[in-house]
């Protein structure tokens, strides 16, 4: 039989620097699996597409088709951007039978690329294989979850001890495992995506424009019979929210909102959605109230539960161009 064929994808917004190293990374470990690369540069407007697109011809990556940078003429979010080079093919013409989706800002140890292709091949039911991320500081990252539920917003907004002792299966951060095992769904910076299970589901929902997109597509995965996998060996460096700037802000933006009731309307409809916005407040004000008589300031961003209060009154759209 022939060696699968993996076309990796890298969605660049204005990190043109981290881009390129991330790329290099990939690069160095694609060479065993003999895959390809895509650029994507999400429309970032300060000079980002030209300077990679020169530095891929002055490191001699283009040669051969091994490297190629697209621009998308809109920023439509990180599942729209990675969207772009889902719908490609390999340098001949050729469809891959994997996609490898790699955060700009995330970096793979040797082996990390082969470790999910290896487990994908050896599980044919699988559809979806992540990585084990951790950071530079070489802590490692919780990157296994459950899908969120009306009891799994009411434990993680209330973060109380005795509650997730009551609901086990309730919080969506799952204990980080120690072994490659099956989840519901994993962080998207290193995510190993079967061809086929794509045709059959689709891809990314553009309509989040960026957080829950890599849930929906794991969840519409699940019911349609393909598993997901944390794969302990495949490894890499994750450095997180460079391009959205989520590490400073001190305010979640306003289509973090959008993503979540997204999710839950398109997922489950309406009326749990409306249950499941109330568990998360009703949680979230038992974790102030245990804030407010320890001396402590709550752990969530600023005017969470207001804005999650006002954006629940705001229109609920499902066009793209409703955010452009």
């Amino acid at each position: 039989m022939p060696a699968p064929t993996v076309l990796c994808v890298i969605l660049n917004f204005r990190t043109p620097e981290m881009t390129l190293r991330a790329a290099e990374a990939a690069l160095a470990d694609l060479h065993s699996v003999g895959g390809e690369l895509v650029i994507v540069d999400n429309a970032s407007g300060d000079g980002s597409y030209e300077m990679i697109t020169q530095q891929v011809a002055a490191r001699g990556w283009g040669e051969g088709g091994l490297v190629r940078v697209v621009a998308s003429p809109v920023n439509g979010g990180f599942g729209a951007g990675n969207n772009i080079a889902l719908r490609m093919t390999l340098g001949d013409g050729r469809a891959p039978d994997y996609f490898y989706v790699l955060n700009s800002d995330a970096f793979p140890d040797a082996g990390c690329i082969e470790a999910l292709m290896d487990h994908l091949e050896a599980h044919r039911d699988a559809g979806i294989a992540c990585s084990n991320v951790r950071g530079e500081d070489g802590v490692v990252h919780t990157t296994a979850f459950r899908f969120p539920s009306i009891a799994g917003e009411f434990a993680g907004a209330a973060r109380l001890g005795f509650i997730d002792r009551m609901f086990p299966e309730a919080p969506v951060p799952m204990p980080q495992p120690a072994t490659t095992c099956q989840v519901d769904w994993s962080a998207g910076a290193s995510m190993m995506l079967r061809r086929t299970m794509l045709e059959q589901i689709g891809l990314f929902d553009e309509t989040f424009f960026l957080y829950f997109e890599e849930t929906d597509l794991c969840l519409r995965a699940a019911r349609a019979g393909w598993s997901c996998w944390y794969v302990q060996d495949s490894r890499v460096v994750h450095i997180g929210s460079v391009s959205t700037g989520l590490k400073t802000t001190r305010r979640m933006p306003s289509y973090w909102y959008d993503s979540r009731r997204h999710y839950f309307i398109k997922n489950h409809g309406r009326v749990y959605a409306a249950t499941a916005l109330l568990a998360h407040l009703a949680g979230g004000v038992l974790h102030r109230l245990r804030a407010a008589l320890g001396g402590r300031h709550p752990q969530d961003p600023r005017w969470f539960l207001r804005d999650l209060v006002a954006h629940a009154a705001t229109p609920y759209r499902t066009s793209p161009e409703d955010r452009l």
